[in-house]
């Protein structure tokens, strides 16, 4: 989709190309709003700086959008998307967003030549003569009826679409030229259309006519080797009768189709409302207004002798039919007049020599213009360019040349885009008087999807893009990627599936392969954590291995190989320890002389991640405040937080120790001891 966005408006969204036309292309979407599908129709990128292109764009969302009847696809919406042109400059891309149809066009149904079941081919045309019927009511006029143009669902409704170059009918300027270029195509071309005259309702009378008669017969009613010749017929010849070709058309039909086709457009169905009714009358076994189709043979040489194409000057009036008896004259000769013959001699010299006078000033003195061939020069030159080089070829405009544009372009190496780069007639041709020259335009060098190259070597993708006449660089920077091993192609520019041209460069990214990784953090994850981190970073885990380690829960990371913040890359081996959830129980309890006390131990339990419940208890051998035991075995294997007890000494118990027994009084002297006065 270049130039194309992915959504329109912000609110559509645009799907694949399903259609591509002479003025644009028409994408399936989505009305994201409505939640609908809808085709998108987007004027075709190299048009959209033409300003007679952008009107009649414009025209055709004008005209259709007012425009509701079910024979005729709807227009939901239209717009115009600014974007960035191939050249870097901003522009406006017009849109139509329209009434998704799903089915197949009158054109592929009779693209195998097969003409349609009677019944079938008049009930389409009773569908494309309702929508314009409607259509003409409503002052539209849609000039380019055709196979093409008419949509048939799955359940055989008819959809006419396209009113790309319809016209208001009060639009007097109406004309099917423009710069005497005709529109339109040439297989249904009406004569005034091909002469470029004002057209109206009528003109769609004649072109559903010419889809009507190749229903019937599986041919179009005109065939030549050029739009030219066709164009030509449309405007001098008779068309044959649909009986003539298709034996079973009944002679109603051969009515209705002659009528339809009358070159005077006076002569044929006033209006789509009168060609429907007396297709219906077909129908249903009645007999239609139209005249026998014999009855155009006679009118119809005259009003081809009576006009010309676009432009052409007055064509001779036909020679009365009428005739009238006049009485025989006597014989000049006669015997029985003698002395007569000899003024019969005398008058026969002097008529000769009258008519010899006569002849002499009557003659054509003018010396016969040299004939004028196309040149070979109009080839590359723009189609303004083109058509000045033929005038100069025809100043005084004696062969009442006319300029239109072919249907289809044609893909061209050397002739640039949008320059001519054929005509017909072609090149060393005679160019005739009244003759329809159709120029091709060239749409710029062909153009071909850009291969998926993602995946391949580099020197491989450079060798294929060698192949097919592109020009194959490398991006300076390769890029990392998981997926795309090192020096193998990541992307193109332009991307895969592109339209390209021969000469187009396409640069390669180039893949280093993956991208280094760092290592996280992952002490304290969960293990279904750390799993998941490694696999989505294409990491492969080692483990895991299990400890007995305080402070973890059970399948919490203790540990990772390689740490934290190491580079890995895709693939990389990280070993993985985590905690069982367990501790080993440690020796709180230390011996009478070298005790240990209740905060020390309290200390060590915690940390190990148990929880220490105290007991006190006297004791005459361990001081006060130290462990005397505790409750679970050293180096036993315990659950993370399990309770440990351990009894700490209060010191000696008071009332275990016996008191001092007092001293005995010393006695007291005898008072009749009179020992101590001896001496």
């Amino acid at each position: 989709m270049e130039n194309v966005p992915r959504v329109l408006a912000g609110r559509y969204e645009v799907g694949e190309l399903i259609g591509r036309g002479g003025m644009a292309e028409v994408y399936v979407g989505r009305d994201t709003r409505l939640s609908r599908t809808v085709a998108i129709k987007v004027l075709r990128s190299d048009l959209s700086e033409d300003p007679t292109f952008h009107a009649r764009f414009h025209r055709e969302a004008q005209s259709a959008a007012a425009l509701n009847h079910p024979a005729i696809v709807a227009v939901y919406d239209t717009g115009e998307e600014p974007v960035v042109n191939a050249a870097g400059k901003p522009t406006q891309l017009p849109y139509i967003v329209m009434e998704y149809v799903e089915g197949h066009t009158v054109r592929e149904l009779l693209k195998d030549g097969a003409a349609v079941p009677i019944d079938e081919a008049v009930e389409i045309v009773v569908g494309i003569l309702g929508a314009l019927e409607y259509a003409h009511n409503e002052g539209i006029v849609h000039r380019d009826i055709k196979p093409g143009n008419v949509m048939l669902t799955p359940t055989g409704q008819v959809k006419v679409m396209d009113f790309g170059i319809a016209r208001a009918i009060a639009d007097q300027s109406a004309t099917m030229t423009q710069t005497n270029s005709v529109v339109g195509t040439a297989q249904y071309l009406s004569p005034e259309q091909a002469r470029g005259e004002s057209v109206d309702t009528r003109s769609d009378i004649y072109s559903t006519g010419c889809v009507l008669f190749e229903l019937l017969t599986g041919r179009p009613p005109f065939q030549g080797d050029s739009a030219v010749s066709v164009a030509y017929q449309h405007v001098r010849e008779l068309p044959p009768t649909p009986s003539s070709i298709a034996a079973d058309v009944p002679d109603s039909l051969d009515r209705v189709v002659m009528k339809a086709l009358a070159k005077d457009k006076n002569t044929r169905y006033s209006d789509a409302a009168a060609f429907r009714s007396d297709l219906l009358t077909v129908l249903h076994g009645g007999r239609v207004s139209a005249p026998a189709a014999t009855a155009w043979l006679a009118p119809a040489t005259a009003a081809a002798d009576a006009t010309q194409i676009v432009g052409a000057p007055a064509a001779q009036v036909p020679v009365s039919s009428n005739t009238t008896t006049m009485q025989a004259a006597k014989p000049l000769d006669d015997p029985d007049e003698p002395g007569s013959k000899w003024w019969i001699w005398v008058l026969l010299g002097l008529l000769i020599v009258g008519g010899a006078l006569v002849w002499w000033f009557l003659r054509d003195t003018t010396p016969e213009a040299e004939p004028i061939y196309m040149p070979e020069e109009v080839i590359g030159k723009t189609r303004e360019e083109a058509e000045e080089l033929i005038r100069a070829l025809d100043p005084e405009e004696e062969l009442n040349l006319t300029f239109a544009l072919a249907e289809e372009r044609e893909a061209s190496d050397e002739v640039p885009e949008d320059s001519v780069a054929g005509v017909d007639p072609g090149v060393g041709e005679e160019l005739v008087k009244d003759t329809v020259i159709f120029w091709t335009l060239s749409s710029g060098p062909e153009t071909f999807p850009l291969e998926d190259l993602k995946g391949m070597e580099e020197q491989a993708a450079l060798d294929l893009l060698d192949d097919l006449d592109l020009v194959g660089e490398v991006a300076p920077d390769q890029v990392a990627d998981d997926n795309i091993e090192e020096g193998h192609v990541i992307s193109t520019n332009p991307p895969a599936g592109e339209d390209v041209k021969k000469g187009d460069t396409i640069t390669l990214t180039i893949s280093s392969g993956p991208g280094e990784i760092e290592m996280e953090d992952m002490v304290g994850w969960d293990l279904s954590e750390a799993t998941a981190w490694l696999q989505q970073n294409g990491l492969v885990m080692s483990g895991p291995t299990t400890v007995d380690e305080p402070g973890f829960e059970r399948n919490q990371v203790v540990e990772t190989t390689p740490p934290a913040g190491s580079s890995l890359k895709k693939g990389n081996e990280v070993a993985i320890v985590i905690a069982s959830g367990n501790v080993k129980v440690p020796n709180v309890v230390g011996t009478p002389d070298e005790p240990n006390t209740s905060e020390a131990a309290q200390a060590i339990l915690t940390e190990e991640s148990l929880r220490p419940i105290i007991v006190m208890e006297y004791s005459d051998t361990w001081p006060e405040n130290t462990v005397m035991s505790q409750s679970l075995q050293a180096g036993s294997i315990v659950s993370n937080g399990s309770e440990i007890t351990i009894t700490v000494s209060r010191g000696v118990d008071p009332n275990s120790v016996e008191p001092e027994p007092e001293p005995e009084p010393e006695p007291e002297p005898d008072p009749g001891d009179d020992t101590g006065n001896e001496g």
